[in-house]
């Protein structure tokens, strides 16, 4: 149990925080660090700020980072409240909504998805958020997986037979870069059945995560043949996969989250508050500004750290403004 939901990774990780921070965490116990650390993974949030290689450390991590994405940027793919196609961006734009949650994001992998979604046309076309966001939860979450099939491909491009053909277990890749043989065409794809029986054996060998063959068996037994980016497609469309992931809604509820929203309506209403509550020339008198309690989101992300470094800010702000007085 300890291995498959990866316990030894967060204790790791928790005791690294700890001692990164133990003079902060002194001053409240080791214990309550813990307990919020814990329910930091529990929720989700962990994952808010860290380095990527921590973000991809775990499948919890991946499916928590690509909830996360949706639910700071699914307003992105709205015009009124209502679905639209109109508010479209490029990959360097989605590569930079990713960097705000996550500062080393690699680029490849944002291009990856853009590469699924626009597949022959120019990298730098626009795509709906709901078609990019789909096909980066297969390319994320799926990543190794999805270098060993890219081999298996190849493979079975350049002719090889299901019997020849070298299934990887690893995600080292090294066989990305073959090119297929003179005789055969590219734009025909291979033969769907050939294809799934090698990634079964994949599956079943794979030390990754990858979907279950029941899926992929229904996805390619409704073709005859297909390439490696329809194959991409197809999996990032397959409603029983991103079901299964559990980190997304359905497409049709992509811009639903009831909770978020009555968050921020909130906020906006407490905003329109404060600006209409506060008169003239008092911006300034905290006594007339309404206090509202926020709930606390716990992060493991060096939070008493910020917490000091924003205290001595305020501290030394207050020393400026009184010698400025006398």
């Amino acid at each position: 149990f300890a291995a498959q939901r990866h316990v030894l990774t967060y204790m790791e990780d928790a005791v690294s925080q700890l001692l990164e921070n133990r003079e902060d965490i002194s001053q409240y116990g080791i214990a309550r660090f813990f307990t919020e650390y814990f329910n930091s993974v529990r929720q989700g949030t962990h994952i808010l700020f860290r380095e990527f290689s921590f973000v991809q450390a775990t499948p919890h991590n991946r499916a928590s980072f690509l909830r996360t994405f949706w639910r700071c940027f699914r307003t992105v793919g709205k015009n009124g409240g209502k679905f639209s196609g109109m508010n479209l961006l490029a990959a360097q734009e989605y590569h930079c909504l990713l960097q705000l949650l996550c500062p080393d994001f690699p680029m490849e992998l944002t291009q990856k998805a853009a590469r699924i979604v626009l597949m022959d046309d120019a990298m730098d076309c626009l795509m709906s958020f709901s078609d990019f966001l789909f096909a980066f939860q297969i390319q994320f979450y799926y990543s190794e997986f999805l270098e060993s099939v890219a081999a298996i491909y190849q493979d079975l491009l350049a002719g090889k037979s299901p019997n020849t053909v070298i299934v990887p277990t690893s995600s080292s890749g090294q066989h990305r870069q073959r090119q297929p043989s003179n005789d055969c065409n590219p734009l025909d794809g291979v033969e769907a059945s050939l294809f799934y029986q090698c990634l079964e054996s994949l599956c079943d060998r794979s030390k990754y995560s990858c979907p279950s063959a029941a899926l992929l068996k229904e996805i390619l037994s409704s073709v005859q043949r297909l390439t490696f980016y329809e194959f991409l497609m197809a999996l990032a469309k397959h409603q029983g996969i991103n079901r299964a992931l559990g980190a997304l809604p359905d497409k049709g509820d992509l811009f639903l989250d009831p909770a978020m929203d009555q968050e921020i309506e909130k906020l906006v209403a407490q905003v329109s508050g404060l600006s209409l509550s506060a008169p003239a020339g008092s911006s300034g008198d905290a006594a007339n500004l309404p206090v509202r309690s926020m709930p606390r989101i716990s992060s493991p992300w060096k939070p008493l750290h910020h917490r000091r470094k924003m205290d001595a800010e305020s501290e030394g702000s207050n020393e400026e403004t009184d010698s400025s007085e006398n």
